[in-house]
């Protein structure tokens, strides 16, 4: 065991009260207390470290520095005569202060307190001695010698304050979840996510194997925008990891390569995942042919299936898939009006022609509804960032899937088109055309009576209906999420949305976007704006 918990108080960690206590034997548990300290803090964000002299916060303190800044043989003096020194890091600067010397709180404008903060991690020794002046929102450290368990062990006290009592309870729940898993020893580094508030972490023990770790916090109610209801709830996302349990455990059990689930904690949010790896369906050139083709065959499998719309949740009862419904698909490409209109195409756009939109879409809904007599699983973000390649298993096991938590009964062709129409990657016509074809060849063996001509007309429908909620979603990413690397690809999407309303059951929505947003389906005609 690295350290131990002495005390369960995560319900003491929002109110900053007895804190969460950690027993650390030597050295090196300090250094991966540290290791763990570095997960939950950026820039911004004040750490105190309090205890009598020798207690152990500068050893603490240099292996936090080491870690931040990616160098583990960083020289890392003590600041007691300098007061501050800053170190530069990958991410963010780290500011180490020592207020030992300082004897009354308004010293501190002589240091640059109140600059020292901006965009960087402060992390102060001795800091009682600014006063009134330390942030209400903050982690304090208080380290204390255990002499009776010899000189090098320290026992420890973690207390949240503020804004940073979550951010605490949530260490500890992973902390946990590591030591009961058997991973306490791992090494972990912080993987890019996706457009979600998720997070991710690359777990990698000392002979090597590695997992995943997903944080996947409750969803947040955001405001009513219809119904009474936010958006995330008609738009039928998920609201918390039970319905990517339920899920991952569903696709498991008829043989799909989702990750298997080493640990989870429900209530945390928490869940330590196989590691399906990195390698991608795509290449410097573009989609790669052969893994495009394996993941259409995986769709045509699923969707030969008679799939449940109600899971098992272990022992703890039952996940129901909600409908892809009018609401949610209406709310969807209603993002469009929001978001890409008055910010990408600069328009104001009249309540007469939002309404003339809505009335076109839910009649295109209806008809897509008409072409679906049986829903079927639709994992909704099926394309290549959500497929890994498992080159070392067999058949449609070799891909893997991730992202599949906002899954909802719908119809076979939206994850077809989200595939095919790749809003990360341009798909060649070519191969999409080709690729459709082994799609309905491979339902046919299954089913004499697939309907190519239905399933085409809900392709093209669910393929305008996708693109038309991305346009919107990129564009709100950007705007309200500061997240502008999305704006890249909605020239891209742009042209798959003009090749859907290209079909004679959309023609009357292609009539619409060609007189009101013709950037949406023009898109080299409106670059996005600064």
């Amino acid at each position: 065991m690295a350290y131990s918990s002495t005390r369960d108080a995560s319900s003491a960690l929002e109110a900053g009260e007895d804190g969460w206590r950690l027993s650390l034997p030597d050295e090196a548990a300090t250094e991966r207390l540290a290791v763990e300290v570095a997960a939950m803090v950026g820039a911004g964000d004040l750490v105190t470290l309090s205890g009598d002299l020798g207690a152990g916060k500068t050893t603490f303190a240099r292996a936090l520095i080491r870690h931040i800044a990616g160098e583990p043989d960083l020289e890392v003096p003590s600041p007691t005569f300098t007061l501050m020194q800053s170190y530069d890091g990958p991410a963010f600067q780290v500011v180490h202060v020592d207020l030992y010397r300082i004897e009354k709180p308004n010293e501190l404008a002589e240091l640059g307190w109140e600059e020292a903060g901006e965009n960087a991690l402060v992390l102060v020794e001795w800091a009682e001695r600014a006063g009134e002046l330390l942030l209400a929102d903050r982690l304090d450290i208080s380290f204390y010698v255990d002499s009776a368990k010899g000189a090098v062990h320290r026992n420890v006290v973690l207390k949240g304050y503020g804004a940073f009592g979550p951010r605490l309870a949530r260490a500890r729940a992973i902390h946990d979840l590591m030591l009961a898993a058997g991973w306490e020893d791992a090494q972990r580094t912080h993987l890019f996510g996706d457009a979600s508030s998720r997070l991710y972490e690359r777990l990698i023990r000392p002979d090597g194997r590695s997992a995943v770790l997903m944080f996947s916090p409750p969803a947040p109610s955001g405001p009513a925008v219809r119904y009474g209801k936010p958006y995330g709830v008609i738009a039928r996302l998920s609201r918390n990891i039970d319905a990517f349990l339920a899920v991952d455990r569903a696709l498991r059990e008829r043989g799909l390569s989702a990750p298997e689930i080493l640990a989870c904690d429900r209530n945390a949010g928490l869940a330590l995942l196989e590691d399906l790896g990195s390698e991608p369906f795509v290449d410097a050139e573009g989609p790669i042919a052969e893994r495009y083709a394996e993941a259409v065959a995986l769709l045509a499998r699923l969707h030969g299936l008679s799939l449940p719309d109600t899971l098992p949740l272990g022992s703890d009862g039952s996940y129901k898939i909600p409908p892809y419904d009018l609401d949610a698909m209406l709310i969807e490409v209603e993002l469009l009006l929001e978001w890409y209109a008055p910010h990408i195409g600069r328009l104001a756009l009249a309540a007469s022609t939002r309404s003339a939109f809505a009335g076109l879409w839910k009649a295109a809904i209806g008809e897509l509804a008409a072409a679906t007599p049986t829903p079927t699983w639709t994992l909704r973000d099926y394309h290549s960032p959500n497929l890994i390649w498992l080159a070392g298993r067999q058949g449609l096991a070799r891909v893997g899937l991730i992202d599949f938590q906002d899954c909802v009964m719908g119809s076979p062709a939206y994850d077809l088109a989200a595939l095919l129409q790749d809003a990360r990657v341009t798909v060649p016509d070519a191969l999409e055309l080709r690729l459709l074809g082994q799609y309905a060849q491979l339902r046919r063996r299954g089913d004499a009576d697939f309907d190519m001509a239905a399933f085409a007309r809900a392709y093209a429908i669910a393929g305008a209906q996708r693109a038309t909620k991305i346009l919107g979603l990129f564009t709100r990413l950007d705007r309200r999420d500061r997240k502008p690397q999305y704006l890249a690809h909605l020239p891209r999407v742009g042209c798959y949305l003009a090749k859907g309303l290209g079909h004679p059951i959309l023609s009357e929505l292609k009539v619409w976007y060609e007189s009101n947003v013709p950037q949406a389906v023009v898109p080299e005609a409106a670059a996005p704006p600064a």
